[in-house]
């Protein structure tokens, strides 16, 4: 297996990490825009791993960096706005591919907050075909969430649940970060997106439809010691990739945001700085989210002050094997302070990163294979869930 990973930010540099310690692969070409970076990427984990510059915006140029090192598989680790490229170029190298967040969605023009307008992952979907006829394989949404989430949708509906009412993705934690009073563990490029587009949700007898951001809040406790934490509605992947593969009345991925993070996003919203259009400033062309962006901290350097944990896990309600009613929550949790001592990434950044390795580790062994575009819960759950725990990041399960 030769790997082409594009994007040696955060979550890119945790995944090289952890593929350092695996013996599945031959190469690893990590790639990024900027050189330096993906030449700090890789420093220190040997001479499997190679660097290089890469315009991600480039369909033909991922296409000739594939070509250029016999690429295999591609992995996608950069911003969605960065997946139809790279999703077409892997494509036309002859190459599988796989990400950690699906092509971006449009709302619907007049009616956001009742319709769907284009879903996430449509274009990469609507490519099925394609991928289908060239033998090679698209697996997409495959981080944590989406990703291992649904990966515990398809194990609960395999050997837990005869029917199920609802699936319903629950993400939350206690990170703090010293000295910043407002700092995103995450790509806050892609948070804004998530948050305030709006929110989907599929119902068995109704489809997809939208709701307004930050709906439907309810307080779920985490497991862990993390507690009680509000977790309101967001646009996410596992309501688009779940209902595909399995059987549920209703799917929902509500997040735990809190409500300083939630003013934050809605004051954003207002000033105009989620827009991704550019604006002209004092000469320069610039996108506002790009600025925001760029005036808060690198998420991949604040693990030395994050404390706490991340959880993310799936809630499941219905009918038991044994016919009796049923609700589990399957579940993930990382301690910073262990991914840091361990790997030297931030718990977030990690959480996200393992996941997609795993998957490469089960695509080069055969254990999982398909063809055409499909999501994680498409394939068999338990050797997923096997090799993780054998990663060092073991799941639970919590009956409620």
């Amino acid at each position: 297996m030769r790997i082409l990973l594009v994007g040696a930010g955060g979550v890119g540099s945790a995944a090289v990490a952890i593929a350092a310690r695996r013996a599945f692969f031959d190469t690893m070409v990590v790639a990024d825009y900027d050189l330096d970076r993906a030449r700090r990427a890789v420093a220190g984990h040997g001479d499997r791993f190679i660097p290089a510059q890469l315009d991600a915006s480039a369909a033909d140029a991922v296409t000739a960096l594939c070509r250029a090192h016999r690429i295999t598989h591609v992995l996608n680790a950069v911003d969605p706005r960065f997946v139809m490229p790279i999703f077409d170029g892997a494509l036309a190298a002859g190459a599988d591919y796989l990400d950690m967040a699906m092509s971006l969605s449009r709302p619907h023009p007049t009616r956001p907050y009742s319709e769907t307008g284009v879903k996430l992952g449509d274009e990469q979907f609507a490519a099925a075909a394609a991928w289908t006829g060239a033998g090679r394989l698209a697996l997409v949404g495959i981080g944590v969430e989406p990703g291992l989430s649904d990966i515990f949708a398809r194990y609960a509906a395999d050997e837990l649940f005869s029917s199920i009412d609802e699936i319903g993705v629950r993400d939350g934690a206690n990170l703090t970060v010293d000295g910043y009073d407002f700092a995103p563990s995450f790509s806050i490029w892609t948070t804004i997106e998530e948050c305030l587009n709006p929110p989907v949700i599929w119902e068995a007898d109704r489809g997809w439809y939208t709701t307004e951001p930050f709906s439907e809040p309810e307080v779920f406790d985490f497991p862990a010691g993390i507690g009680p934490v509000e977790c309101v509605n967001v646009e996410h992947e596992e309501v688009l990739l779940i209902p595909r593969w399995v059987p549920a009345k209703r799917v929902t991925f509500k997040y735990g945001l809190g409500d300083e993070f939630i003013e934050v996003l809605k004051t954003l919203h207002k000033l105009g700085l989620d827009a991704v259009d550019s604006v002209q400033v004092r000469g320069v062309t610039v996108s506002p989210r790009d600025v925001v962006a760029a005036a808060l901290p690198d998420p991949a350097t604040l693990g030395d002050r994050m404390r706490g944990k991340t959880c993310a896990g799936t809630l499941v309600t219905g009918t038991g094997t044994d016919g009796r009613p049923r609700e589990v929550y399957l579940y993930h949790v990382v301690d910073n302070e262990w991914s840091m001592r361990e790997y030297g990434h931030q718990a977030v950044v990690w959480q996200t990163a393992v996941n997609p390795i795993v998957a490469l580790e089960l695509l080069a062994t055969g254990v999982w294979s398909g063809v055409g575009v499909l999501g994680p819960e498409a394939l068999p759950p338990r050797p997923f869930l096997d090799l993780l725990t054998a990663y060092g990041a073991p799941w639970g399960i919590r009956e409620q």
